[in-house]
This record gives structure tokens, C-alpha cells and sequence, in this order.
């Protein structure tokens, strides 16, 4: 078999598939933060040589896509499938962003979480024997953002000390079977990252209302999956090298902390949640810190892959968070709910 469920909500894989192309692209603001070194390529034109916000961020996956393809040594019709999707309706900025590869496409939709879940489906696909090279990508836009959630710049709305500044960025992963990837002159012998497994997040629902402080609503949606995934393992988070969130922020990675300690588990030394860490507090004016899908997209693929790939951490769980609402829902009244899809990660020699 190439997948085992286990416990409740985790599957992991027997023959576990590898990451051997990464790439990560954002903007001017997100290049200035301490990660700037990390990334392989900052684009200082916020339309990204575009028209529109929009046709600005499909051309940052379009970049994230081939670079990640020509990182990984193949063609792109090599590829079987494309896995992927954004915060903009009907996954515009995918659609146009990945058109030109010409391969079968699946559209995604975890809101910020949808890096998780393209992670977690090329990596059934590839384990189940559908499929040997997926391409996995998402990507968020700061000004496509507020022009179809919040309220257009020119607008120049207040925002709320606890809302987070939407990253404008995209990443790609380039995921296979570990045997086709031993097989590419540049990888022997080198460190890969393997998807050992997943464990898929159940919607959480807590009743908040505030699109302004989205890390709250999706805080109660990482505790439970971070819980799930050491329930169903029988792991300890001490067997994870770091524990990774995608964009709750300073809000919300408190909140889902301080949960995790109620239960008596201390992740203080070996948490990073992307949101917090990818603009600097002090310098940059961001209030909550960051979110968005290219957020935590952006960072796995430019720093938490480095690190692996140089064997500074061997095991990382990756928890993308998302919030549940759209634009509809809110002007409705609605509360935010929100999910979180557990990724488990490991470097090997490939």
C-alpha cells in the first residue's frame, strides 16, 4: 500500500513522495523583512509587469512555477498534474497564472491553508501511483487582497492593530517519487524533504465575527489539527524540530499556544508561525504581522526548505492556517471558520 490512515485524520505514506524543486517569489515590502535573503526572487514592481492586482499576482505564480520546474531539473511536461489556488474568485490568479503549462490542473480552495492541502493531495497522488510529478503552488496579492475582502487602497481604510498585512508573494514545489528523484544527475547523494504523511484539518468554527483579527478564528483550527496529528502519530512535539503555522500572527499564535499549553504542551521552543516572523515588528508597519496564502508559501519554499535540505531541522510539522469567509459570508454576518491542514515533513538523503 502506498497510504495508511491512521487515527482519525492522518494518513502517511509508506513510500513517501520528495520535494526536489522549490521555488519562492514576493514583493518590495516582504523582501525588506528578515527573510529577504531567503527568497529567490523579489520583484519591486507591485504589479509584477501586469495591468491589474490581479494579472500582477497570476504572474508571480507563473514565475514561482517555472522557476520551481527548472530547479527541479525536468520539463514542465513532465508534469502530471498542477495542484493549486489563491484568495481571489474562482481561483483567477492560478487559472491564468498556470494556463501556459498545458497539463492537467486541479483548482484548490483552504483559503490561507492551501499550500497544506495541495501538499497533501500530490502527495496521496504520488503514494496512490496517479501520478509521479505534481506541481504544487499558491500565491496572495496585498493590494488584490484588500481590493476583494476588505476595501480598495484608494479607499484608505483604517486598519486594526489586529489585523495582518496581506503578503504579496507566491510559492511552488515540484514533488515526486523519491526513486524518479535519486535519478536526476543533481540530486545524488544530496538532502531531500519526503511528505511522510498529512493530517487534514476539520473545519472549526468558534464563532468570531472580527475580519480584522482573522488569527484568532483560525487559532482554535491549528491547536485542534497540532493535537490530531500527536494523537493519531503517538508522536511528542518534542519529534518535531519545529512547529510551523501559516499566518495567525501575533494575535493569533499566542492564542493557539497558550491552547496547546492547556493541554499541557509547550511548543514555546520549537514554534514559528510565518505570520509573526516574515516582516519585522519593529521596522515595518504590518500591526498583526502577515497572512495571506503566499505567506506561508513563500517561506516554505525559501527558508523551511533551505534549512531542511542543509539538515538544520530533520522533521517539521507545517500547519497552513486558513480562514473560511468570503465576501458574501461577511457582508452576511457570518462567523469566520477556520481550518488547518498538518503537513508532516523529513530530510533524507536522496
Amino acid at each position: 500500500m502506498g497510504a495508511r490512515h491512521i487515527g482519525k485524520q492522518t494518513v502517511v505514506f509508506d513510500d513517501a513522495p520528495v520535494i526536489f524543486g522549490r521555488y519562492s517569489i514576493v514583493g518590495a515590502k516582504e523582501g525588506k523583512g528578515p527573510f529577504g535573503m531567503y527568497f529567490d526572487e523579489i520583484v519591486n514592481d507591485p504589479l509584477v509587469g501586469g495591468k491589474t492586482w490581479e494579472e500582477g499576482e497570476s504572474n508571480l505564480i507563473n514565475k514561482a512555477c517555472i522557476g520551481a520546474v527548472k530547479r527541479a531539473g525536468i520539463r514542465q511536461s513532465d508534469i502530471d498534474m498542477v495542484l493549486g489556488g489563491d484568495l481571489l474568485s474562482q481561483l483567477m490568479a492560478t487559472t491564468f497564472g498556470v494556463s501556459q503549462f498545458n497539463v492537467p490542473f486541479l483548482g484548490l480552495y483552504g483559503a490561507c491553508s492551501t499550500m497544506g492541502e495541495s501538499l497533501a493531495v500530490a502527495g496521496s497522488m504520488i503514494a496512490g501511483g496517479s501520478a509521479d510529478i505534481c506541481l504544487s503552488v499558491t500565491s496572495s496579492h496585498f493590494a488584490g487582497a484588500q481590493k476583494q475582502f476588505r476595501a480598495p487602497l484608494d479607499y484608505g481604510e483604517w486598519r486594526s492593530l489586529t489585523a495582518g498585512y496581506t503578503v504579496t508573494g507566491s510559492g511552488a514545489v515540484v514533488t515526486g517519487k523519491r526513486a524518479y528523484a535519486k535519478e536526476l544527475p543533481w540530486t545524488r547523494g544530496r538532502v531531500g524533504v519526503a511528505i511522510t504523511g498529512y493530517t487534514a484539518g476539520i473545519i472549526t468554527d468558534y464563532g468570531i465575527k472580527d475580519s480584522s483579527n482573522m488569527g484568532a478564528a483560525m487559532a482554535p483550527a491549528a491547536y485542534k489539527t497540532i493535537l490530531a496529528n500527536l494523537n493519531d502519530t503517538s508522536c511528542r512535539i518534542t519529534d518535531y524540530d519545529l512547529v510551523v503555522t501559516g499566518d495567525l500572527g501575533t494575535c493569533g499564535s499566542k492564542i493557539m499556544a497558550d491552547l496547546l499549553l492547556a493541554e499541557g504542551i509547550n511548543v514555546s521552543d520549537r514554534y514559528f508561525d510565518c505570520g509573526e516572523k516574515i516582516f519585522d515588528e519593529e521596522k515595518q508597519d504590518t500591526h498583526a504581522g502577515g497572512s495571506g496564502c503566499g505567506c506561508s508559501a513563500s517561506l516554505l519554499c525559501g527558508y523551511l526548505l533551505k534549512c531542511m535540505e542543509e539538515e538544520i531541522y530533520r522533521r517539521i510539522l507545517f500547519v497552513p492556517t486558513g480562514a473560511l469567509l468570503s465576501p458574501v459570508s461577511f457582508k452576511e454576518g457570518k462567523t469566520i471558520p477556520g481550518i488547518a491542514h498538518a503537513i508532516m515533513l523529513e530530510a533524507v538523503k536522496l
